[in-house]
């Protein structure tokens, strides 16, 4: 709750404190749960957009943002928490400058911001949405800047999941894939994007010297995706391999190593499902 003693300034002290005393309970508390920094941490919009993939920026203007929106920094990711609470007291004066002013009625300036997706990066006015946040606000004022990615800006709630961003755009970048051959080749693991792009080009190399003709990434991921992976993923689903909860590009994988490692063959056809349908299992989860 928002306390009014009848004196700002008191009561701009007072907010810093509560704010303050709020980070360190919830670090204290994640660290009882075992939570990653990351869950706690402010996300670093440099780290988002290198692994999301930068392509360009444009102005938006001036909006009203939702502040639960907000949930990284441009420079400043140490200095304020995920829910925007002051990790130290070193900013503590203009905190409270802020706070004084905002109880005061004030004219507080938009603050700036980077807008990704559904994501927001405070660019300037990290200590105003600090601020606005402690005192209960839902929306501040902003100027937002648009960026536009590679990798469509979901799923990277925390640091953890910009690594498997990371890697599925190194994988686009060598193995083009386009509409559902995008959708469909997905992975819960990081690794597994740099095993399936160097088996699509392998592939890719096997086919342009038996057909001694060359094709670009496009085509080749085009063709591997038509000619390779949806055959095999109807004989792996036809011959019950696939774990429960395992995607299907992930048991494509698995199934195919496992092929090669047993038989030593890069054909498909049903005896060769059945052999390794009899010497693997699929994942329990």
């Amino acid at each position: 709750m928002v306390s009014d003693s009848g004196s700002p300034r008191v009561d701009a002290e007072s907010d810093f404190l509560r704010a303050r005393r709020a980070q360190v309970l919830a670090s204290l508390a994640a660290r009882l749960r075992n939570d990653r920094d990351d869950v706690v941490r402010s996300l670093s919009f440099d780290e988002v957009v290198e692994a999301l993939g930068r392509r360009g920026e444009h102005y938006v203007g001036t909006k009203v943002i939702p502040l639960d929106a907000i949930v990284g920094s441009v420079d400043k990711e140490r200095d304020f928490d995920r829910r925007f609470r002051p990790t130290s007291t070193r900013s503590r004066e203009r905190w409270e400058r802020l706070a004084l002013a905002t109880r005061r009625g004030e004219v507080i300036p938009p603050i700036e911001v980077y807008q990704v997706g559904d994501y927001y990066f405070v660019r300037d006015g990290h200590h105003r949405v600090s601020v606005a946040r402690s005192m209960g606000d839902a929306v501040i004022e902003a100027r937002v800047t648009a960026v536009d990615t590679l990798l469509t800006p979901t799923g990277v709630d925390v640091r953890s999941d910009l690594e498997l961003k990371h890697w599925r755009r190194l994988m686009l970048e060598r193995v083009p894939f386009t509409g559902e051959a995008r959708a469909a080749i997905a992975f819960d693991h990081p690794e597994q994007y740099g095993e399936i792009a160097e088996t699509v080009e392998a592939w890719g190399a096997r086919t342009m010297h038996a057909e001694r003709a060359y094709m670009d990434k496009e085509t080749m991921a085009a063709r591997w995706y038509a000619e390779e992976f949806e055959p095999v993923a109807r004989l792996i689903e036809d011959a019950g391999v696939r774990g429960p909860k395992e995607r299907l590009a992930a048991a494509y994988l698995r199934v195919a190593c496992e092929r090669y490692r047993l038989i030593r063959e890069h054909d498909w056809n049903a005896e060769v499902m059945g052999q390794v349908r009899v010497r693997s299992r699929p994942p329990r989860r």
